[in-house]
């Protein structure tokens, strides 16, 4: 067994760590804490390939790329992370951080634009689509034939902060009525202001009651989804919308209200209404490998050719 390529998804809570073989073939998954603060995250990276190599039975010398997504500002050609806050991670060189003992191709991307690869991968269609990420905030990777596509400074996707209420809710990027004040789990919470273990689940269970304010929060749901969903198509004319993030974990529930309103709006205009957007998403599979396995086809696009 040799040049295995390693996907990390690195998460505030953990990292989901993917080994990959050359045929595509997953050969083992396995997922570790994550670290708080630079040095933290790098040695909890060496952690996760060490643990992925136990665990799929090979020794890290057979690893011959590894590939990191990870969230905040990413200066993919440096290998630099920036600003990953829930990390407490301000300015890290992290490729070359991890190749100090891991002497490997390594490679960083965002953890949205990352699954936006995996995603287009497992589905065997990465010709024109997105993944929106529905998570504590709200972005998009976008995938053209294959290859993510970043825009000019690399804000490409990053509809959570497109504004359609000004009379909203302000938004932690100063903004008001963002697409994240309705539809990011973060924002959500915050509005509910309820506490709980699972607010949004509250949030949707309390609607089905007839809760007023739960039936408000979670019409602002699927308004919010509705909006990125249409926002990706006008802006990019994406034939499909990949739906993921750990809002997704309602379901069938958020799947249903988002083809509601999505229908409805259809109803109103038109020219929304040739667009058919209801039959352009999908959720993600909870569980999915879509983020670690991205990660891993970013490292691997940075091997010779001769191991391709």
């Amino acid at each position: 067994m040799s040049a295995i390529r390693v996907g990390l998804d690195v998460g505030g809570t953990k990292i989901d760590a993917l080994a990959l073989a050359s045929d595509g073939e997953i050969l083992a998954r396995t997922r570790i804490p994550t670290g708080w603060g630079d040095h933290a995250v790098v040695a909890a990276v060496h952690d996760a390939v060490a643990a992925l190599a136990d665990a799929g039975g090979f020794p890290v010398s057979d690893v011959a790329s590894v590939g990191i997504g990870i969230p905040g500002l990413i200066d993919a050609d440096a290998g630099r992370v920036l600003h990953a806050v829930n990390l407490g991670v301000t300015e890290l060189d992290l490729a070359d951080a991890v190749r100090v003992r891991l002497p490997v191709p390594v490679s960083v991307e965002n953890d949205v634009k990352a699954a936006a690869l995996g995603a287009g991968s497992l589905r065997g269609d990465a010709h024109s689509m997105a993944y929106l990420n529905l998570g504590t905030g709200v972005a998009a990777g976008i995938v053209i034939d294959g290859a993510l596509w970043r825009g000019a400074r690399g804000t490409a996707g990053e509809v959570g902060h497109l504004s359609v209420d000004p009379r909203g809710r302000v938004c932690g990027c100063g903004q008001r009525g963002c697409i994240e004040t309705f539809c990011g789990g973060g924002a959500v919470s915050k509005a509910w202001g309820r506490g709980g273990e699972l607010p949004l689940r509250d949030i949707f269970d309390l609607a089905e009651d007839g809760d007023a304010f739960a039936l408000e929060l979670r019409e602002g749901i699927a308004f919010g989804a509705a909006s990125a969903v249409r926002s990706l198509v006008l802006g990019a004319d994406i034939e499909t919308v990949v739906i993921g993030g750990g809002v997704t974990a309602l379901g069938e529930r958020l799947l249903d209200d988002i083809v509601r309103r999505l229908r409805q709006e259809s109803a109103e205009s038109p020219f929304i209404g040739s667009l058919r957007l209801d039959e352009r998403i999908e959720l993600l599979p909870i569980g999915s490998p879509a983020a670690a396995l991205g990660a891993a086809l970013v490292g691997a696009a940075r091997l010779p050719a001769e191991l391709v």
